[in-house]
């Protein structure tokens, strides 16, 4: 029988109802039988050994009741279990009328609970049966077999109907929980389903505005009340959000999107100083908050000024922070726990998509910046050539020219023409080489960066007379990828180039290191002797400038993950140092030291 034993993932009720009644019943019998014990008759130890095996009985039935346990024939096992205790006290006293009464209550409340009115009515008869054969054992009169069956039947019509009022209460009440876990579950479904549409739409737009638009919609969506209407049908439940999302432009939080705002609200701009907002971005956590009334920088938006509840999360990705999201409501405990976890997987969704919209745009400018690099090399090749060898092409035509008409005149004249002629020419080759090393430098390729370096500065020396010496690590040169190499020349080729034109230098420097304290940062150094420079002057007046010499040292230090420092000021020359990384952790360090220097001028 323990075999067939089984058992529910939940509770089963009745099984509860029937130990507890049936403790209860136990607890009344203890009391009619106390008499009898004091007297220790054969009646009374009878009696106090079947109360000793009802409880140990209930003791089984309580257990399998506590671990959801249940014979195969469970219900029919318990009940007959009880119509036999019943009998059993019956045929101890001869009648149900005596103490043997809480015995009869034992079958009646099992099979009420079990099987309602039928097996109350049922189990009313066998006991009846058991009254009526009894009393020609015990030679009962017609008043006392009246009686009892009597008192039978109606405790079991009293029990069965009872059972069965509340078995249909009971299901009544099953039947609403059912439906509104139906109804719970559906709406939770729609809304998984609409939050799965919008986070596709979400992820898969490249736009800011779309996405700005569809992340407030997905909150929207997310955290919607659906009702019934007198239809049974579900229907969407308007649940006042005011919402917004703030952006970075700059240094300042600019409104990207909003729901339920004004139109003066969408034009604020917030510092984010001080308050919610400043903490939020500091801390990188989300926050909730009952009002931002004495907010200083929120204070001004009026339509959260209404609100009695704010939650506030931020917009962030690693060290990146694009701004944050913020959602009001009139209920003051509106923010559950539930809700703000829904609210941080859109945000979280909404910075992937900011993420894609943002990497689209870089890619958009980069292609912009490529083809205006391009555009500007183009125009510089232009200028070289017409500064240039152009010039000295026409100025050796011209002495040509000259030279053939002294030809006959003067001989010596025209052979110290000729001379002269020859000498530009040999110039004019050299300027010709050196553009064409500067556009691509073969011994880079074939040498290493070293050479290719030494090269630069032998062709500076030969071209223009400008003394350029190289100092590089030989070790740090070899372990250095190509793509850095070409990029650490170029820099090395721009610096040393901008420092030529314009520094008046007699020494420049080029020197290639690592760092002491971090070896997998690479060092590269541009300095000269030269008159020197304002630095935040030249920086603020760039965009006025034909040259670009200072851009194309930023943008190509950026190729390689790097960071660029200048330090100059007039009449003690210059030094530009650019960084490296060698590693994912070198970039790490240089990572924090760039944030440094840019919320350094803000300090």
């Amino acid at each position: 029988m323990i075999n067939a034993m089984q058992r529910s993932d939940s509770p089963y009720i009745t099984d509860w109802y029937a130990v507890a009644l049936r403790w209860l019943i136990l607890v009344g019998l203890s009391l009619s039988l106390a008499p009898l014990g004091v007297s220790l008759t054969l009646p009374a130890l009878l009696g106090a050994i079947m109360l000793v095996g009802m409880v140990l009985w209930n003791v089984i039935l309580t257990w399998m009741a506590g671990q959801n346990y249940r014979w195969e024939y469970h219900r029919l096992i318990v009940v007959g279990v009880d119509v036999l205790v019943a009998v059993a006290f019956f045929l101890l006293e001869g009648t149900f009328l005596g103490s043997a009464a809480w015995a009869l209550l034992v079958p009646l409340v099992s099979a009420s609970l079990y099987y309602n009115l039928a097996g109350a009515l049922l189990t009313v008869v066998i006991l009846i049966l058991v009254e009526v054969a009894g009393s020609f054992l015990y030679s009962l009169s017609v008043v006392e077999l009246t009686a009892g069956t009597l008192f039978t039947g109606l405790l079991g019509l009293a029990f069965g109907l009872i059972s069965q009022r509340f078995y249909k209460h009971w299901q009544a009440e099953r039947q609403k929980q059912i439906a509104v876990r139906e109804q719970q579950q559906k709406g939770e479904n729609d809304r998984l389903r609409a939050i799965y549409n919008l986070t596709a739409a979400l992820t898969s737009s490249l736009s800011y505005r779309r996405v700005l638009d569809s992340a407030l919609d997905l909150s929207v969506h997310a955290l919607h009340v659906e009702s019934g209407d007198s239809d049974g049908q579900t229907v969407p439940v308007d649940n006042g959000l005011v919402s917004a999302i703030l952006l970075f432009n700059g240094e300042e939080l600019n409104i990207g999107s909003a729901r339920r705002l004004t139109q003066a609200d969408l034009r604020a701009v917030f510092p984010a100083k001080a308050g919610l907002l400043a903490r939020v971005i500091e801390e990188g956590e989300a926050l909730t908050v009952n009002s931002v009334a004495q907010d200083p920088e929120l204070g001004r938006v009026v339509g959260f000024l209404q609100c009695k509840s704010l939650y506030c999360f931020p917009l962030r990705s690693g060290f990146s922070v694009y701004g944050v999201m913020i959602f009001g409501h009139l209920e003051a405990d509106y923010f559950s726990r539930e809700r703000c976890d829904i609210l941080g997987i859109v945000g979280r969704q909404a910075v992937i998509a900011i993420q894609n919209a943002r990497l689209y745009q870089d890619l958009a400018d980069e292609k912009e910046r490529m083809v205006e690099v391009q555009e500007e090399a183009r125009k510089k090749l232009a200028r070289d050539l017409h500064d240039g060898p152009t010039q000295s092409v026409a100025a050796m035509a011209m002495r040509v020219n000259l030279a053939r008409r002294m030809i006959d005149r003067d001989t010596n004249a025209a052979k110290d023409e000729l001379e002269k002629i020859e000498d530009l020419a040999r110039r004019t080759t050299k300027e010709i080489r050196h553009m064409l090393f500067t556009l691509r430098p073969l011994v880079l390729e074939s040498q290493g960066l070293k050479a290719a370096l030494q090269a630069m500065a032998d062709k500076m020396k030969e071209t223009y007379g400008q003394d350029v010496i190289i100092q590089v690590n030989d070790q740090l040169a070899e372990q250095l990828e190509m793509g850095k190499s070409g990029v650490i020349f170029y820099i090395a080729e721009e610096a040393v180039n901008n420092a030529r034109k314009h520094a008046q230098a007699s020494h420049i420097w080029v020197r290639l290191n690592a760092l002491r304290k971090h070896p997998e940062i690479a060092l590269v150094e541009i300095i000269d002797d030269g008159v020197g420079f304002d630095v935040e002057a030249i920086t603020k007046s760039y965009d006025k400038r034909g040259s670009l010499g200072m851009v194309n040292l930023r943008e190509r230090t950026e190729l390689v993950n790097g960071l660029l420092h200048i330090d100059a000021a007039p009449g003690r020359g210059s030094k530009i140092q650019v960084y490296i990384p060698l590693s994912e952790d070198a970039a790490d360090v240089l990572h924090h030291a760039r944030d440094r220097q840019q919320a350094r001028p803000n300090s």
